[in-house]
């Protein structure tokens, strides 16, 4: 009798079991009690992500510099010249105005001396080349006389423009005095300071761009070997293209090509967080919904990009913008639209392989 109660008894409670499995049971299959057990999940960062590029990225050294007049080369005489009384006298006609375009040779005034008029000297030269015609005066005599006739008629010594007329009829000058100044326009430079810490950079050749509305292109035609004591800068120039439309003496921003890296893989700039890993820079790297460092070694900058490489990168990779400062490993990330503000697409998975 007693045996038969204990089965009894044993029979209940295991019913007893079932029943409470069947009640913690969901329909799926799943365990209600561990449904109610679950830890709430970590929120996700909200992120804006970018692509990685293929570019040419350049080094740049950037200043400021004025147009000249090309200086004097073993190819060329200078592009400016300040033209100064051949003797003492008096200015007697000024037979070309500021502004025109003059001929090397071209007659720009006429002086007479204190011994000799301009008339009298080329009325003597007429002579003298009849007389010598008819060999009746030796050909001393004539160039003497033609010497004298040049050195009261002054004349333009190089084709240009005449940017300035100093004297008027009747003024006295002498050795000294500066008449005009003619400047070839077509012909002028851009010479700039640079700072004796970016020179090293600089050699002839070197692409040479003067910025503004329309960017003119040209190559540095000269570096001086030499530091300037007064500020420690270096002096180069690189010519200008004819019919440039800069001044002689414009103020213009400048910028120096010194190194051009074509094909490289670039990021944009704010995904490039700086000294993180061992000093060096990283990329968060957007792979399903989760954000993975990487360490990435960083090039040249230009334009709001920089050269990178490390494991795994290829172009069209994507990567952390808006909010890859301080990110830690691993995040969960919500990329959201910077036009919109609104969550963007799922992406799909992207990235290095673990």
């Amino acid at each position: 009798m007693k045996s038969r109660t204990l089965i009894t008894g044993g029979i209940a409670a295991l019913a007893l079991a079932l029943g409470a499995f069947a009640l913690l049971s969901s329909p799926d299959g799943s365990s209600a009690a561990a449904e109610r057990t679950d830890a709430p999940k970590a929120p996700r960062i909200t992120v804006q992500v970018g692509e990685l590029r293929r570019m040419t990225l350049h080094r740049y050294v950037d200043g400021y510099g004025v147009v000249e007049p090309a200086p004097a080369t073993p190819q060329r005489p200078a592009a400016a010249a300040a033209v100064a009384a051949p003797v003492s006298g008096v200015v007697t006609q000024v037979a070309i105005a500021a502004g025109e375009r003059v001929k090397r040779g071209q007659l720009l005034m006429e002086l007479n001396s204190s011994t000799m008029t301009e008339s009298y000297a080329e009325q003597e030269v007429t002579r003298l080349k009849r007389l010598y015609a008819e060999h009746n005066a030796s050909l001393k005599a004539l160039q003497s006389a033609q010497a004298q006739l040049a050195l009261l008629r002054v004349t333009a010594p190089l084709s240009g423009t005449l940017v300035s007329v100093n004297v008027k009829p009747g003024a006295a000058v002498d050795a000294s005095t500066v008449l005009a100044e003619v400047i070839d326009v077509d012909r002028l430079v851009v010479r700039t300071d640079i700072p004796e810490a970016d020179a090293s950079q600089l050699a002839p050749g070197e692409p040479l761009q003067v910025l503004g509305a329309t960017p003119i292109s040209t190559t540095l035609a000269y570096v001086s070997p030499t530091v300037s004591a007064n500020d420690g800068t270096v002096m180069a120039w690189g010519s200008l293209p004819a019919k440039s439309g800069l001044r002689p003496g414009q103020y213009v921003h400048l910028r120096v090509v010194t190194k051009t890296e074509p094909n490289a893989l670039a990021a944009p700039s704010e995904s490039v967080i700086g000294n993180i890993v061992g000093g060096r820079s990283v990329l968060s790297i957007v792979r399903g919904s989760e954000a993975i460092r990487v360490p990435v070694e960083a090039g040249l900058r230009e334009g709001g990009w920089v050269a990178v490489t490390g494991p795994g990168l290829r172009a069209g990779t994507r990567v952390v913008t808006a909010g890859a400062y301080g990110l830690p490993d691993r995040t969960a990330i919500q990329i959201v639209d910077p036009l919109s503000g609104q969550a963007a697409s799922p992406l799909s998975t992207d990235g290095p392989n673990e």
